[in-house]
C-alpha cells in the first residue's frame, strides 16, 4: 500500500515516478507459478544449460578482463572463474538480463498473496536503488521475478552488495562490467567466501549454496568454474 511504502521513508517524487499508473501483471503472475527447471538431475540440468562454446567465451572474458578480476580477488579474494561461471549461467555473460519492467514486476508479486512479505521487501529495496540515484525506474528493467543485472540480483542484494567498481559514483549492475563482477564478488566474501578451491565439500561450495540453493545449479558453478579455470 502507498501508506506501507510512504512510511519506509522513501521521498513521494521517487514512490511517484516509480508506481504512478502501475497496473498488475497477469504473465509474471502465470511464471511464478511454473517454475519447474530444478527438478532435473544434475547432468540434465548441465547439459541443458553449459556447453563447450560457453566455457571458451568463459575463458576469453577471463582474459579481456583481467585486470579488473585481478583488483576484485585482491579485494574479495574470489577467483575471476568463480565469477565468470555465475555470469555465463544467470544471463549468458549479461546477454539475457530480461527487458521487464522490475518495478511493475516486483509490484505485482507484492500485491499477489503467495509471497507478498518477501516481494514488498524488494519493492521497498527497488525504490532505494531509485532513490539512490543509482538507476531510474524505467532503466530498471530485469527478470519476471525483479532481478536486476548482469547477475540477477535481488533487489535487496544490489542495495546490500552492490558496489561501485568502476568508480563513477553510482552501482550500475545492468551496464558497467566491473560494477557487475565486483559486486558478484562482494556477495560471495559477505557470505563467508575464503581461500582455497570451491569442489563438492569445501567451505566455498557451501558459501555458493548462498547464491542459489538448488543443489543442481551450485555443482554446475563449481564444475563450470573449474573448466574456465583450466
Amino acid at each position: 500500500s502507498n501508506a506501507e511504502v510512504r512510511a519506509d521513508d522513501r521521498s513521494q517524487k521517487v514512490i511517484d515516478s516509480a508506481l504512478n499508473g502501475l497496473t498488475y501483471d497477469a504473465k509474471v503472475i502465470k511464471l511464478d507459478r511454473g517454475q519447474h527447471s530444478f527438478k532435473l538431475s544434475f547432468e540434465q540440468f548441465y547439459a541443458r544449460r553449459v556447453n563447450n562454446a560457453m566455457i571458451s567465451k568463459g575463458k576469453q572474458l577471463l582474459k579481456t578482463h583481467a585486470k579488473t578480476f585481478a583488483a576484485i580477488e585482491k579485494r574479495y579474494g574470489v577467483p575471476g572463474a568463480v565469477i565468470v561461471a555465475i555470469w555465463g549461467l544467470e544471463t549468458g555473460f549479461g546477454a539475457n538480463s530480461g527487458n521487464m519492467s522490475s518495478i511493475r514486476s516486483l509490484a505485482t508479486l507484492a500485491y499477489d498473496c503467495r509471497r507478498s512479505a518477501f516481494f514488498t521487501n524488494e519493492l521497498m529495496s527497488a525504490l532505494r536503488i531509485v532513490q539512490r540515484g543509482d538507476m531510474t525506474p524505467a532503466q530498471m528493467r530485469g527478470a519476471w521475478a525483479g532481478e536486476l543485472g548482469q547477475t540477477q540480483f535481488l533487489a535487496s542484494s544490489y542495495v546490500k552488495f552492490g558496489v561501485d567498481f568502476d568508480g563513477n559514483g553510482r552501482v550500475d549492475l545492468i551496464r558497467s562490467v566491473p560494477d557487475v563482477l565486483g559486486s558478484t564478488a562482494n556477495y560471495l566474501k559477505s557470505y563467508g567466501w575464503g581461500p582455497g578451491g570451491w569442489d563438492a565439500g569445501s567451505r566455498n561450495y557451501g558459501v555458493l549454496r548462498q547464491w542459489n540453493k538448488a543443489e543442481v545449479y551450485v555443482k554446475t558453478i563449481s564444475v563450470m568454474a573449474s573448466k574456465i579455470a583450466g
